[in-house]
């Protein structure tokens, strides 16, 4: 493994060193694996479980909400050039979420910026909870210069916060707005892939249809979802180009659909029938499944991760509860250069075909 804390002020040419806060979630160990298939980055994960070192990347268990812990682990990495910051502490409540997830990225920031001289960009993961998506119907397409809710929202906070703290530094930053983000982690409280995957496989053990089990309107409502490994790569993108410096992205794979159309296809991927869409909160009908899963887990040899694991069922409420359009305006970043989509559908037959391949669902 490259040693990361070898680079030097006085060597030329210095290697870009991509520090990723919030590693094992589904943003951030999709951004590592896209790094690392880029011959120019060293990489740094920071979370509280830490991982597996490699090839041009090392990992540090660091808890980003102990301000001492987070300078002792963080406050000597002078090789620092890019700072991606996709950590997340949930909480009951909207205005709950601010205080603890401001204090991570103050605490971060304090620690690195002193320590790396060549910092040159730090990256912010957002969504579109800063249209005040969360909150109920919102205008649509959203579009970056859109009005924001009034607060308290906590991405708005960090952006203000980083925009403060970049007044008269040479370094930039850059705001990514994914939609309902898309990927392979365990343990991440906001996977929704995951959570039709699993919802599906105990319906089909259970010997029922797969029902749609969301609000009557969320059913009909125009939706998109951003693909994990197209956003690893918008997020680069956007911390390298020059052009994309002090701006925010909405960030979508370039599709639109509604769950009436695809909601039968997943069925069929499933090889399932469905029946009418049937409200019903996931994360109170599945709290007594969790037997059922580990008997599913021995007798289809699946990988034994624990069912909180595999679970994200209030997540998945939150998303199915969505009874209005939810898409955001993806031209920005095309008008700025990057090109690249990802089709929907595909997108959710290949996380599946993954999941499979895992061993973290039947086959």
């Amino acid at each position: 493994m490259t040693n990361l804390s070898s680079s030097s002020p006085s060597v030329p040419h210095l290697p870009k060193v991509a520090l990723v806060i919030g590693a094992n979630g589904v943003i951030g160990s999709n951004l590592i694996q896209h790094l690392l298939t880029l011959p120019d980055w060293d990489i740094i994960g920071v979370s509280r479980r830490g991982g597996m070192d490699r090839e041009r990347l090392r990992y540090l268990s660091v808890d980003v909400l102990d301000e001492n812990d987070t300078i002792d682990k963080l406050g000597s990495l002078q090789e620092v050039t890019h700072l991606f910051y996709a950590a997340y502490q949930d909480r009951p409540s909207w205005a709950e979420l601010v205080e603890p997830n401001l204090t991570m990225l103050i605490n971060v920031l304090n620690a690195v910026e002193p320590a790396a001289p060549h910092l040159q960009h730090v990256s912010l993961m957002q969504g579109y909870k800063v249209y005040g998506a969360h909150l109920g119907p919102f205008k649509t397409p959203a579009l970056e210069q859109d009005a924001t809710p009034m607060p308290p929202e906590f991405n708005m906070a960090q952006q203000q916060f980083v925009e403060q703290r970049q007044q008269g530094k040479s370094w930039t930053w850059s705001a990514m707005r994914p939609s309902v983000v898309c990927g392979v982690a365990l343990g991440n409280p906001m996977n929704l892939a995951l959570v039709i995957a699993v919802y599906a496989s105990l319906s089909r053990e259970i010997g029922i249809p797969l029902r749609f089990p969301g609000k009557p309107g969320a059913y009909h409502s125009l939706l998109e979802m951003t693909d994990a490994t197209l956003l690893a790569k918008a997020t680069v993108w956007a911390a390298t180009e020059p052009q994309c410096g002090n701006q925010a992205f909405n960030i979508n794979n370039g599709d639109l659909f509604r769950w009436n159309e695809l909601w039968p296809k997943i069925a069929s991927y499933f090889e399932m029938e469905t029946a009418p869409p049937l409200p019903m909160p996931l994360d109170v009908m599945m709290q007594d499944k969790e037997a059922l899963w580990q008997r599913m887990v021995e007798q289809y040899d699946l990988e034994p991760h624990p069912y909180s694991d595999v679970s994200s069922w209030a997540f998945g409420d939150f998303v199915f509860g969505w009874d209005y359009d939810f898409f955001a305006d993806g031209s920005k970043a095309r008008r700025f250069g990057f090109y690249e989509f990802v089709h929907t559908e595909q997108m959710f037959w290949d996380i599946f075909d993954d999941l499979r391949v895992q061993r973290i669902i039947p086959g």
